[in-house]
């Protein structure tokens, strides 16, 4: 049964919300929460091609969409974007990098908000949305304010992303996997996903020439 002695923000009751995920339980969890603040779930979707189909049939006020279902998350909020942008889609996933926020801003989400979020931020995410509003969990906009802060080395590797940059600097400096996953608050596996990119976009032969090449240009 949903929790409803949330602390949830007022304005939720009535609210027509879809919700993509290819996870069948965690739909089922979202919209039990949902209800329980008297929204309307008016339909669920598990893939890319099914939720483009329900946003332009029922036209919801909020599309909560997951990034890793088959089609993909960001083509279905582009192509929804697109096509009706007064449609409010909040991006509920599992990943954390500075580079999906960013595709995901790109393809025309209002809000990101992790998994593993109390359910008060989705609450919040979700009023945000419906209002037009940007919303962001804490810890992704905490992120994001360190992105921004942080002084940027321009037109260096402009193949990389920002985020492939500050891991081939932290390479050029000697860092371990460990190290770099640490210091840049990811996943070891978003880090070795993030160097194979590396290696790939630059053509690196293996991390001594990735140090050797990354100090020439002034990284490290």
């Amino acid at each position: 049964m949903p929790d409803t002695a949330l602390n949830a923000p007022s304005g939720l009751s009535g609210l027509r919300v879809l919700i993509a995920d290819d996870h069948r339980l965690f739909r089922e969890g979202v919209a039990a929460l949902l209800r329980g603040q008297g929204m309307d779930v008016t339909g669920e979707a598990g893939d890319a091609a099914e939720i483009i189909r329900l946003a332009l049939e029922l036209v919801p006020d909020v599309i909560l969409m997951d990034i890793g279902m088959p089609g993909g998350g960001l083509h279905a909020t582009r192509e929804i974007t697109r096509a009706s942008p007064h449609l409010g889609v909040v991006i509920v996933t599992m990943f954390e990098d500075d580079d999906m926020v960013f595709q995901a801003l790109r393809a025309g989400a209002l809000g990101y908000v992790l998994k593993g979020a109390d359910p008060q931020e989705l609450l919040r995410a979700v009023l945000a949305a419906a209002r037009g509003e940007a919303y962001f969990g804490p810890g992704i906009a905490r992120r994001l304010i360190t992105y921004f802060d942080e002084p940027r080395t321009p037109n260096l590797f402009p193949e990389l992303t920002p985020r492939e940059r500050e891991v081939l600097a932290a390479i050029a400096r000697g860092d371990n996997n460990a190290t770099i996953a640490r210091s840049l608050d990811l996943s070891p596996k978003t880090v070795r996903n993030h160097i194979s990119n590396i290696f790939s976009k630059l053509h690196f032969a293996d991390r001594a020439e990735a140090i050797v090449r990354a100090r020439e240009a002034g990284l490290g």
